[in-house]
């Protein structure tokens, strides 16, 4: 007979779902800042780079608080999520609109991370994991810091030069 499963056990499978995406993430941010043409592309994204790391810190902690190793498992949608990212970089590679592809690719990442952290902060809360809310919830604050700052930057910038004719 198989163990019922809880929702113990689907935080801590969120838990590692989000840290091998950050992982990855992590890796492919200075990809695309050396794709990206514009300076605060660039910019953009070692910015976010250095923002990952402090997100990979944080889980370390959660993990260490659940008493569990920092250990990530396989996530399809982020590697799907950065192939295209990957796609855009190689068809877009030199034209003008490579740029809004770029932040249009790192959106998409922003956005499953906003939903995996709000589910881990309304689970940890559910759970009484009372210490990992805070490490969670900053998190999400500066994934919706960040795709703020990338809904700014294409429509101010990105978006703009994107529609020139080269």
């Amino acid at each position: 007979m198989a163990t019922e499963k809880t929702l113990n056990d689907l935080f801590l499978d969120m838990l590692k779902d989000i840290y091998f995406a950050e992982k990855q993430i992590l890796k492919a941010l200075p990809k695309m800042a050396r794709a990206a043409q514009a300076e605060d592309s660039k910019t953009a994204f070692l910015k976010h780079r250095d923002k990952t790391q402090g997100q990979i810190e944080r889980l370390e902690q959660v993990f260490e608080l659940l008493g569990k190793p920092a250990r990530g498992k396989t996530c399809e949608a982020i590697q799907g999520i950065l192939a295209e990212g990957d796609e855009i970089m190689e068809e877009y590679k030199g034209v003008v609109a490579l740029d809004a592809g770029l932040i249009s690719s790192a959106q998409a990442v922003e956005h499953y991370e906003i939903a995996r952290y709000g589910t881990l902060v309304a689970w940890a809360k559910q759970l009484g994991v009372n210490a990992a809310v805070p490490l969670l919830q900053l998190n999400l604050g500066e994934e919706e810091a960040t795709d703020r700052k990338l809904t700014q930057l294409a429509q101010t910038s990105a978006n703009a030069k994107g529609k020139k004719a080269a």
